[in-house]
C-alpha cells in the first residue's frame, strides 16, 4: 500500500527556509588518480537544499543517495577531484529535490601524506585537513556551479622583531669582547640569530566557476613555502639542524605569511577566472605570550594581481 508522504504537505507556517539538510554524514571517499595510487579522505559532509514554504519537509534520504551514488562515481575512477566530487553532488541534488532552486555540500576531511625529511631522506606522515564545497543554483537545464578547495596546513615560523633584538645584544657582547666588525658580519651571514618561535596554522581556500581546476597539492605547497619553516613528525639530527637553521633564516611575523601565501597565489593561479574567490589566513601560536597572532585576507584573484603589480 501507499504510505502517506507526510513532507508534501502544506506546513502549518509557511515560510521559506534558506537551507534544509543533513550533517555531519561521515564516509570514505576514495578518489583515482591516473598511474597513482587512489587518495582516500575521512570525511564529514554537510548536504543542504532550499525549501519553498508550500512544503512540510525534504526528503532526506535523497541526500544519502546522491552521496553514495557520486562516491561510486568516484571509486569507478568518474570523478578525480573532491571539489567535483561536491559539485557533482550538488548539480544531482537539484535533480533529486524538483522543488529546491539552491543545493549546498560542505565536506571535510583528513588525508595522510607521505613526506620525507630534507636531510636524512627519512620516512613519515602528516594529517592535513582538507575543505571542500560547491553551490547549485538552478538556472533553466544548466544550473550555475560555483566549488571551493582549501587546506590548513601546520607549519614554524620564528619572530622577527625578537631576532633583531638579540642580535643586537650579541653585537654589542662580541664588541666589548673585540670582535672584529668584519668577523662579526661574517658569523651572521652562517649562523642566523636566535628568538622565539610558533606553531603555525596556514589556511587557503579558492572559490572558481565549475570549469576551473585548482591543484590541491599546489595548494597545500603555497602554504607550507608561506611559513618560516616546514615541520615533521620525525626528524634525525641533521633533519633537525635543518628546519632550525631554515626557520631563524626565514623569520617571518603572522602578516608576512599572509601576504608571501597572497604572493604565491598569484605566482601559480594567476591563470584563474579573475573572479575567483580567496580567503588566506594564518594563526600562530605564540610561545612567549598566552594569546595567538592572525592575520587574514579576503579577495577575488583580479584584486590581488592589481595590488601586486601596483596598480
Amino acid at each position: 500500500m501507499d504510505l502517506p508522504d507526510v513532507q508534501s504537505t502544506c506546513p502549518d507556517v509557511r515560510i521559506n527556509l534558506t537551507r534544509v539538510g543533513v550533517k555531519n554524514v561521515k564516509k570514505l571517499v576514495e578518489v583515482s588518480r591516473p598511474d597513482k595510487r587512489p587518495v582516500v579522505f575521512i570525511s564529514n559532509f554537510d548536504v543542504y537544499v532550499d525549501l519553498p514554504g508550500s512544503l512540510k519537509g525534504a526528503n532526506l534520504s535523497r541526500n544519502f543517495e546522491v552521496i553514495d551514488e557520486v562516491l561510486q562515481e568516484a571509486i569507478d575512477g568518474k570523478v578525480t577531484e573532491i571539489e567535483e566530487l561536491c559539485s557533482v553532488v550538488a548539480r544531482k541534488l537539484l535533480d533529486h529535490h524538483e522543488y529546491a532552486e539552491r543545493t549546498e555540500i560542505q565536506m571535510r576531511s583528513q588525508f595522510m601524506v607521505r613526506r620525507e625529511t630534507p636531510v636524512s631522506k627519512t620516512g613519515c606522515h602528516e594529517v592535513v585537513k582538507v575543505y571542500a564545497r560547491a553551490v547549485a543554483k538552478r538556472n533553466g537545464e544548466h544550473p550555475i556551479i560555483r566549488k571551493s578547495i582549501g587546506a590548513e596546513v601546520t607549519g614554524m615560523t620564528a619572530c622577527p622583531c625578537a631576532q633583531d633584538i638579540m642580535k643586537d645584544h650579541a653585537i654589542h657582547v662580541m664588541q666589548d669582547l673585540g670582535v672584529e666588525p668584519e668577523k662579526i658580519d661574517a658569523f651572521f651571514e652562517q649562523v642566523p640569530m636566535a628568538t622565539h618561535n610558533q606553531r603555525g596554522r596556514g589556511f587557503l581556500c579558492i572559490e572558481t566557476d565549475d570549469d576551473s581546476h585548482v591543484s590541491l597539492e599546489t595548494v597545500i605547497n603555497v602554504l607550507k613555502a608561506s611559513m618560516s619553516a616546514s615541520i615533521y613528525e620525525l626528524l634525525k639530527r641533521g633533519d633537525e639542524n635543518y628546519v632550525v637553521m631554515q626557520a631563524h633564516s626565514n623569520a617571518r611575523f603572522v602578516e608576512d605569511c599572509v601576504r608571501e601565501m597572497a604572493r604565491r597565489v598569484v605566482q601559480e593561479f594567476g591563470d584563474l577566472p579573475g573572479d575567483s574567490s580567496l580567503l588566506l589566513r594564518q594563526t600562530n601560536e605564540e610561545s612567549i605570550h598566552q594569546h595567538d597572532a592572525y592575520a587574514e585576507r579576503k579577495a577575488t584573484l583580479a584584486e590581488l594581481i592589481c595590488e601586486l603589480n601596483g596598480d
